[in-house]
């Protein structure tokens, strides 16, 4: 049995050998089907949010496509969706279900805890001693209740999250074109090492620190020669003060509504989050699986609930 976690961006793969993730970018018309025929011929478990990608005119056009995508080259696949059931055929309740499978197979020997997933893109935090009501939430309603934070490791415009930065005692303005991304800002703070870079840079360029500066000082209009490193430097702490601020209300949040005693953390802010916010990896506890964890737990969970190893 194989766990596949299919999003906009990445695609991961979790079988007996260890996780797998490819860069997969639904919105450019990457080969779903192709880069999933290296695990034809194992029994599939699949959960989904890249049916939000603005390829698709709706939520049910890219559940169909990539249904139909999974089953060109494994036929006898199932999905896992939001009603905590699996399913054989596209049917709305796929829409973005990853969260719930982490919930599902985290809940019984976590029921003490709040769960932060922080991926590239967002940042999932589950109460996993709710899961009964967290059945049948969209994404929509997780924004609303916070249990969805729309900012991540690598993929955030600075931007969204900084409308001014400090330079030199000064309030200025930022710009609102995607010149620099999260990614830069964790790369110059020692958040994540180069080769944990994994998206395109937003200048399609180079991904190092020299690279990173020189796009983080585009944020407000200037060459990097025109604010120096410590110009750069002041806006990416700053867009990481934001960063850090939301996921942090939305952890305590989640924290006072469930009455959790502890948080564990996932995905490739998890070491980061931990130290941060006085949390535990999970890394600690399944190893390197947690950086794939939608993939590997509903791989889990289908293999629980057939009676599997």
């Amino acid at each position: 049995m194989i766990g596949i976690d299919i999003g906009g961006a990445n695609l991961k793969v979790v079988d007996d050998t260890g996780v797998h993730i490819h860069y997969c970018p639904l919105w450019q018309g990457a080969p779903l089907a192709d880069l999933l025929k290296p695990y034809a011929g194992k029994p599939a478990a699949v959960v989904m949010s890249g049916e939000l990608a603005d390829c698709f005119a709706s939520k049910m056009d890219g559940i169909r496509w990539i249904v139909e995508a999974v089953q060109e080259v494994i036929p006898g696949a199932v999905f896992y969706g939001t009603d905590a059931a699996f399913h054989t055929r596209p049917v709305p309740a796929l829409a973005a279900a990853n969260w719930l499978a982490s919930a599902d197979y985290l809940r019984e020997n976590y029921a003490d805890a709040v769960l932060l997933d922080v991926g590239s893109t967002t940042a999932d935090v589950i109460s996993l001693n709710r899961f009964e009501d967290l059945k049948g939430l969209t994404d929509t309603r997780r924004l609303q209740e916070q249990y969805l934070v729309y900012t991540g490791m690598l993929r955030t415009n600075v931007a969204t999250l900084v409308s001014s930065v400090m330079l030199d005692g000064t309030a200025t303005p930022v710009s609102t074109e995607y010149f620099a991304a999260s990614g830069d800002a964790h790369l110059l703070l020692g958040h994540i090492a180069p080769e944990d870079y994994t998206s395109p840079a937003p200048d399609d360029g180079e991904k190092t620190p020299e690279a990173a500066l020189r796009r983080l000082a585009r944020v407000v209009c200037a060459d990097l020669d025109e604010i120096g490193r410590d110009g750069a430097l002041a806006v990416a702490r700053q867009f990481w003060d934001a960063q850090r601020t939301l996921i942090a209300r939305a952890v305590e949040h989640a924290v006072s509504r469930s009455g959790s005693g502890r948080l564990i953390t996932a995905g490739i802010g998890a070491d980061l989050f931990a130290r941060e916010l006085g949390g535990v990896t999970l890394e600690e506890e399944i190893g390197e699986v947690s950086d794939a964890l939608p993939a590997y737990a509903v791989r889990e969970v289908a293999l629980r609930r057939s009676g599997g190893a």
